[in-house]
């Protein structure tokens, strides 16, 4: 099996050794270079062509918003992954319009970070699901294409996009005139009809099939 190759950057030493464990432990992934600035991982990037770039924004000599700018022009090829304590739209949206693959938050690294890492090489973009909420309204192309799709209602497709947008069962019952009740048969159908299995199948399901466009 040929593995992913991985450069990390991160300007904590403690918090780089445990990404690489955790990267390493994957049968299909492996750190090739790890970085402890921003200007360092540009370097790196440019002499190791990784796959996958493992990126924090908070770091000296040249931030994560900085490197990933330059990334894209240097190494073109390989997919940014960001990690950030930050969850604000204003970050997430810098950093994929600068071309960032994927955003990844600090507090849910353990879970979501290998899931992020595969995701961008295979499907090109992965959003935390905590956070995918706070962007996904202003880059969803409801073209509805696939034969799961095709079976939707018109009411499932619009609870479908408002689950991916992150709305609550009672938001979006509020928003669509319905009982909550009511919200909660339709998300059923749609994971049914879909294949899926939770609300964050559902925003990782908007994002493979490339509803997440730049305006």
């Amino acid at each position: 099996m040929k593995k992913l190759r991985i450069l990390l950057a991160d300007d904590h030493a403690v918090v780089r050794a445990g990404l690489k464990l955790l990267v390493n432990q994957q049968l299909d992934m492996e750190v090739v270079g790890e970085a402890g600035d921003g200007l360092d991982a540009c370097q790196q990037a440019k002499t190791l062509c990784p796959d996958v770039v493992v990126m924090d924004i908070s770091m000296p000599e040249m931030n994560g918003v900085q490197a990933a700018e330059r990334m894209r022009h240097i190494c073109p090829q390989a997919k940014v992954v960001i990690l950030s304590a930050f969850a604000d739209e204003v970050h997430i949206r810098q950093l994929l319009s600068l071309g960032a693959a994927g955003y990844v938050l600090k507090s849910t690294i353990a879970e979501e970070l290998t899931r992020a890492i595969r995701a961008v090489v295979s499907a090109g973009m992965y959003l935390d699901p905590a956070i995918a909420g706070k962007v996904v309204g202003g880059y969803v192309n409801p073209a509805f294409r696939t034969k799961g799709e095709a079976s939707l209602t018109a009411r499932e497709q619009e609870v479908l996009l408002d689950v991916a947008r992150g709305y609550s069962n009672k938001e979006i019952a509020e928003r669509l005139h319905l009982s909550v009740k009511t919200v909660e048969g339709h998300k059923a159908r749609i994971l049914e009809k879909l294949n899926l299995k939770s609300r964050a199948d559902i925003v990782r399901y908007a994002l493979r099939q490339g509803w997440l466009q730049e305006e």
